[in-house]
């Protein structure tokens, strides 16, 4: 197989040992820069050296006279030593996972809820379809921030499109425009989240603005069959109202 930028193939021939060429000395590393000059001499002045010995592990006093808080030595530990007592009482700091790590058990609660909305939907019930689109979109807004943002847009883009049927099935024709724009907003070269928002806007009166968004989104699928029916409908529907009695148009969803 042939690597790109490599000039030769490994078929077998060579053994795990074998090189590419005289190989570069290896490079020192650079010593860390040093303090600058002005800060580290503001810092020796102020530097004062404080004579304390331990009377536990947790417990700094003072050398002389072995206490916690010294009147003559000037020396008050009282702080430093609560704070010591209760940093190991504090749980380790999380630490997350290597970036685009998915867990997967938000992945199969966000596909199960959206399926309760799928089966709902297809029973007519749009309220309870709506319900669930609700709780599958919620979960997949709430990943953990280290896991794939496209994976999030796409779970949501695919949700709230749904979500857009449902409302336009109950005859909620502005919240379906809304689910739709934020469709759009996630995922714009996908034709469904124009087709949901021509939708959305035929069931508001608003032919030319549906044509519109028909047109847009054939930009990114200019073969639908579906965008270019509907289209063509929307089209008739917008001639016969300018020619005589408003006529509402009927598509399927």
């Amino acid at each position: 197989m042939s690597h790109g930028g490599h000039g030769h193939t490994h078929d077998g021939s060579e053994g795990p040992g074998h090189t590419h060429g005289p190989q570069p000395p290896p490079q020192a590393m650079m010593a860390p820069p040093g303090p600058d000059p002005m800060v580290q001499a503001a810092l020796d002045e102020q530097f004062r050296a404080i004579n304390l010995t331990l009377a536990d592990p947790s417990t700094a006093v003072c050398s002389a006279h072995k206490k916690e808080t010294c009147e003559e030595c000037n020396l008050d530990f009282t702080g430093l030593n609560a704070l010591a007592k209760v940093l190991p009482t504090l749980n380790e700091p999380g630490i997350p996972p290597p970036p685009n790590v998915v867990h997967p058990g938000r992945s199969q609660a966000v596909q199960k809820a959206k399926e309760d909305g799928n089966n709902s939907y297809k029973q007519k019930n749009w309220a309870q379809a709506i319900n669930h689109y609700n709780t599958s979109a919620n979960i997949a807004a709430t990943r953990f921030p280290w896991e794939p943002a496209a994976l999030v847009r796409d779970e949501l883009a695919i949700v709230i499109c749904n979500r857009s049927a449902a409302y336009w099935a109950s005859e909620d024709f502005a919240s379906a425009l809304v689910d739709a724009d934020v469709v759009i907003q996630l995922k714009r070269p996908w034709s469904k989240g124009h087709f949901r928002k021509a939708k959305a806007l035929v069931g508001l009166d608003r032919l030319e603005e549906a044509r519109d968004a028909l047109m847009l989104g054939l930009q990114f699928e200019p073969d639908s069959a579906e965008m270019l029916a509907f289209k063509k409908e929307i089209e008739d529907s917008i001639t016969k109202r300018n020619d005589g009695p408003p006529v509402g148009v009927t598509a399927s969803s």
